[in-house]
């Protein structure tokens, strides 16, 4: 069995699944958000009734992310919501943008976008804020009211996004009704040259495959060139599985994978027992391509979907009005050190918007120096409008005043993932998907520039 069959089959109580079966599966973690939260705390109280308790209190986080630094009030109210819905069920792990357990949350427009407004709990951008607040494990299944919930697979497990509904029902059950996906392999070997990284990496494949080249599929990535990665690396790829249509995308897990999680479980205070899905020498794959990393160059997704490939190189004569880093795909540390390594000392031509993933990010950038500086600092110097409110911001659009929001029609490279109309503000809008190294050389440029230039 492939690695989402061995997971699927452990967590369905049998003893092997096949592509198309429909099994039921028990859940270990049920990430919620503001955005669908609201709705899936309707669909439980609805149909298990207003005074029931969730089936684990201890398998569900919620982590408001999305519209938070906002001064729109239903975006502020759907925040005292779940707040609410933990204080009734007792959550342990709710990530509040506030401390007071009892308070509202309203974001204060007058203090600003940039400086810090949230409290000691905050965890930022959900999918980066797992990982990091010890909630991701190898070989568990891990549901999610949001399509990059699919970014947990670089740790060896099965992540996946569902509806409300389905949310709804996990709460009050712990077990979902799901098909076994069929899987593709993508199989890795080289290094990348410099100046490329794993952005390019999962533009290069979408664009081989499609945007809808692996619906309901689960993607695999293995081989050495696998293997090398790291884990922000492995995190940037198998997020962007839903933007090719997978179900679910996934690395086995190695070493670097228990390193990583055994320090987030011990820091946090979180489970620490897990049992890793071991590779099988009797995978079948309906795909099973494989990919040298040496022969890959910055890639560019173009308007109007991730799947509309294009060397940076050849697209020079793009000129751009605004350039992003961020969200959970872009907003990793390694994500600003990789940006900050091609601005520092120069200036931006464009305006330009950082937005760190989580609140620890925001940390890491400021404690980290540079020649006596740190990479924050050098950051703003660049010209970067960075904010220490860690959210999900423009990558989803937002309300009006949300940060990097495009409220008409502009031209953006940005680190983010998804690029398909009206994504990040104005219908009109077109947003390039890139690198953290593509989106900096292009913010100086003020055109699409491939980052070899600049290195």
């Amino acid at each position: 069995m492939t690695l989402t069959e061995t997971i699927l089959a452990r967590a369905s109580g049998r003893a092997r699944v096949e592509p198309g079966d429909n099994i039921w599966v028990n859940t270990d973690v049920l990430l919620t958000h503001d955005v669908c939260g609201p709705g899936t705390i309707g669909v439980f109280h609805r149909e298990f009734g207003r005074d029931a308790k969730v089936w684990d209190r201890e398998k569900i986080v919620i982590i408001p992310d999305h519209y938070i630094f906002t001064a729109d009030s239903l975006s502020n109210r759907n925040v005292d919501i779940l707040r609410d819905f933990v204080r009734e069920q007792h959550l342990p792990y709710f990530y509040d943008v506030i401390d007071d357990p009892e308070g509202h949350w309203q974001f204060d427009a007058a203090r600003g976008q940039l400086k810090r407004q949230y409290g000691r709990s905050f965890a930022g951008v959900c999918h980066t804020a797992l990982p990091e607040k010890g909630h991701v494990r190898p070989g568990e299944v891990l549901f999610g009211t949001d399509s990059h919930t699919c970014m947990a697979g670089a740790f060896g497990e099965f992540a996946t996004g569902i509806g409300n509904t389905d949310a709804g029902f996990i709460l009050g059950t712990g077990k979902l009704l799901i098909k076994v996906p069929e899987t593709m392999r993508f199989y890795l070997d080289g290094a990348l040259q410099k100046g490329v990284m794993a952005k390019d990496v999962i533009l290069h494949v979408i664009g081989e495959i499609g945007f809808d080249g692996a619906t309901y599929r689960a993607m695999q990535w293995q081989g050495p060139g696998a293997s090398a990665l790291g884990m922000d690396d492995r995190m940037t790829i198998t997020n962007m599985a839903i933007e090719a249509g997978g179900k679910n995308g996934i690395f086995a897990a190695d070493q670097t994978t228990f390193d990583f999680v055994d320090a987030r479980c011990a820091a946090n205070g979180t489970k620490a027992d897990y049992q890793p899905a071991e590779l099988s020498r009797d995978q079948r794959f309906v795909y099973d391509q494989a990919f040298d990393l040496s022969a890959l160059e910055p890639t560019v997704a173009m308007h109007p979907n991730p799947g509309n490939r294009a060397l940076a190189k050849t697209l020079g004569h793009i000129t751009l009005d605004r350039a992003y880093i961020g969200s959970c795909t872009g907003g990793k540390t390694s994500d600003f050190l990789a940006f900050a390594e091609i601005v520092r000392g120069k200036r931006v031509a464009v305006d330009t918007f950082g937005v760190p993933a989580t609140p620890g990010v925001v940390d890491d950038l400021h404690k980290a120096q540079w020649n006596g500086r740190s990479v924050w600092q050098w950051l703003e110097e660049a010209g970067v409008q960075m904010t220490e409110n860690a959210s999900c911001a423009a990558c989803l659009g937002g309300p009006v005043d949300t940060f990097g929001r495009m409220n008409k029609p502009l031209t953006c490279i940005s680190a983010t993932n998804r690029n398909f109309p009206g994504r990040m503000g104005h219908k009109d809008s077109k947003v390039y998907l890139a690198s953290p190294y593509t989106v900096a050389a292009s913010a100086l440029a003020g055109r699409i520039s491939d980052p070899r230039e600049f290195l």
